[in-house]
């Protein structure tokens, strides 16, 4: 079933094509990422697509019917309201359906008749359209997750990340069929993102995003469309799969452009020597000509994004924090921190967002003073701090005048030196870019022209709070390469998985309330074993219940013809759901376990979770009879 048709979409930005006549669709249930360089046009396209935008030729066509929800890389809400407010108004057609039906559901116990049992049953079927049946659970779930507690807030009064997560809650209450998504882990924290890729995963919508997450990305799409030179492609497949499939096509053009080369040689000849007869053949073969110096013609230089810079050199004394304390109000950042930096050290920082993450990457910079405590900074630091900020740039100032400010000669790691122009080239801001405006810059770009000056200073110690916002995958993978050579001392706080797995191998874990904890290992081994002992705990608990409860007498059912409640109706729809799933898990697991070439770890950690599923289904069976007595 197709629920999104694009044809002939074309879509010009000033003398830039952005895309040209470009042909997809979206049948239900595919999961698609978008992947493209900065500034070609995909948060456009997906605007379009959202109808926050009007392609200059070209139709998009959605399914009758179907629930579309849209989120912007940067929402605006531009309303005077308070979060209540806003959720309330985006859900008024859900919200009125369970009133009129809690209202008829009253009604009909109260005076049974002809007219109150239709009006119950339109009740419910709108109920049933809207799927409307665990809003309140949903309502209560993603708020949460998303750390949304204080609904009496006023949307001016947020930050930009605190309004891109009320704007992703908004979208999943919204329950769409097919959804859009830019750059959705944008200002989520690590629990948060891993939340949301189980949700979209796991559930039935149809999705189309762009991210720059690749184990969010493998994990959600099954589908990639790739947007280039204004042409689209499109691959069957995780993004591991694409990267292959791209090569290849790539590979595969190069010998075709050599083909069109060698051949063109040898039809130039004949077209200079002018035949004076030009019949019908000679007509097509002068065509052909054409069209092969197109192809030989066709292949551009490939750019890439060069980072060279030079590295201060780095002395003995590094960074010695000693009994550092920082607290805001009643709120404990720090408690008597205490760490010594050795050259080369690479520590990623996580934590849930509002830990104070942020404020000691200033304490450190001295952008910000401790309440207590020492902070020695060696003499020869060179601070390189890439801020989640970012700075604010003069939207009428053009590209090359932002470096020029900073410096007019920039030295190189071999020792070489470039001029400004030549150095913004290496950064993927060809001439023709050089003297555009700042507010005529894609968000990726923007950052891009950050991150070189903050190179351009040759630090020799890296500070990157969220580095990977808002960058195209081409710039990420060419500044993993940059950092995983770099020598000095580098600190990353980043939500994306792959870049803290790739770049360090050792965490400060914020854990609240002052608490820092030192980890040696990967973001995915901290991960690894967090779960199993999350695992360990449950089990434990379910072990201890099981102890503790005595099988109860069968109760007496008092009202055995009374309806079920709205709550009671939910919890009963939910149910059937949640046993169906728990039962394919136990069949998967029952297959798992019968592997021969399991090790002993993997049985352990299997058994446990069959333990566990099979208690669930046991419990969660027991409530739907019960329920089902009321259902009648």
């Amino acid at each position: 079933m197709n629920y999104l048709s694009v044809e002939g979409l074309t879509k010009n930005y000033g003398e830039k094509i952005l895309f040209k006549n470009i042909n997809f669709g979206l049948s239900k249930g595919e999961k698609v990422a978008l992947i493209a360089n900065n500034g070609v046009g995909k948060s456009t396209l997906l605007k379009i697509l959202g109808g926050k935008d009007t392609p200059d030729s070209g139709k998009v066509s959605l399914r009758n019917g179907i629930r579309v929800g849209f989120l912007d890389q940067e929402p605006d809400f531009g309303m005077h309201l308070t979060i209540n407010d806003l959720i309330n108004g985006a859900n008024s057609k859900l919200l009125s359906a369970i009133r009129e039906y809690e209202d008829s559901l009253v009604a009909q116990g109260d005076d049974y008749n002809d007219e109150t049992h239709r009006r119950f049953e339109l009740a419910s079927n709108k109920m049933e359209e809207l799927q409307a049946w665990d809003y309140e659970r949903r309502l209560t779930t993603i708020l949460s997750k998303f750390n949304i507690t204080d609904l009496t807030q006023h949307i001016d009064s947020l930050s930009g990340g605190q309004k891109k997560r009320l704007a992703l809650a908004l979208v999943l209450l919204d329950n769409p069929e097919l959804i859009i998504l830019d750059e959705p882990t944008n200002h989520l924290d690590l629990d948060m993102i891993e939340w949301l890729e189980e949700y979209l995963s796991q559930s039935t919508l149809t999705l189309l995003m762009v991210t720059h997450d690749r184990y969010f990305l493998d994990r959600v799409c099954n589908k990639i469309l790739e947007l280039t030179d204004g042409k689209l492609f499109r691959h069957e497949g995780n993004y591991s799969y694409f990267l292959e499939k791209r090569a290849e096509r790539e590979e595969v053009y190069d010998v075709e452009v050599g083909k069109a080369k060698q051949l063109m040689k040898k039809e130039l000849e004949w077209m200079r020597r002018m035949p004076k007869a030009r019949g019908t053949k000679s007509k097509a073969r002068i065509d052909s000509f054409y069209d092969i110096q197109d192809k030989a013609n066709s292949r551009r230089k490939k750019q890439e994004l060069k980072l060279e810079v030079r590295m201060s050199r780095i002395g003995g004394n590094i960074l010695d924090l000693k009994k550092v304390r920082k607290s805001y109000d009643d709120k404990l950042i720090l408690d008597g921190f205490e760490y010594s930096f050795k050259k080369g050290e690479r520590i990623g920082i996580i934590g849930k967002n509002g830990v104070g993450k942020t404020t000691f990457l200033n304490i450190i910079t001295q952008n910000e003073q401790p309440d207590s405590g020492k902070i020695n900074v060696g003499d020869t630091i060179v601070y390189g701090y890439y801020s989640q900020k970012g700075i604010v740039l003069k939207e009428d100032q053009r590209v090359i005048d932002v470096v020029k400010d900073i410096a007019d000669v920039i030295i190189l790691g071999d020792g070489t030196s470039l001029p400004a122009s030549q150095f913004l080239t290496h950064f993927l801001f060809p001439p023709e870019m050089q003297y555009t405006y700042v507010s005529k810059l894609s968000g990726g770009e923007r950052r891009r022209l950050y991150l070189l000056t903050v190179l351009i200073k040759n630090p020799n110690f890296l500070i990157l709070d969220e580095p990977t916002n808002d960058l195209d995958l081409l710039t990420l993978n060419k500044l993993e390469d940059f950092l995983h050579a770099f020598g000095g001392c580098l600190i990353v706080v980043s939500h994306d998985r792959y870049f803290m797995d790739k770049l360090v191998d050792h965490l400060f874990i914020f854990e609240g309330d002052g608490k820092v904890r030192d980890y040696n290992g990967t973001y995915s081994e901290y991960r690894e074993e967090e779960e199993e002992k999350e695992m360990l705990i449950e089990a434990e608990r379910k072990a201890a219940q099981q102890k503790k409860v005595e099988p109860e007498k069968p109760k007496v059912l008092v009202e055995a013809k009374r309806k079920m409640t709205f709550k009671e109706k939910q919890e009963f729809e939910n149910l059937e759901k949640e046993i169906a799933d728990l039962d394919a898990e136990k069949a998967e697991l029952e297959k798992s376990l019968a592997d021969t070439s399991l090790s002993h770890e993997q049985i352990v950690h299997l058994a446990s979770r069959f333990e566990i599923v099979k208690d669930s289904i046991d419990d969660k069976s027991l409530r739907w009879i019960e329920l089902s007595e009321l259902e009648g």
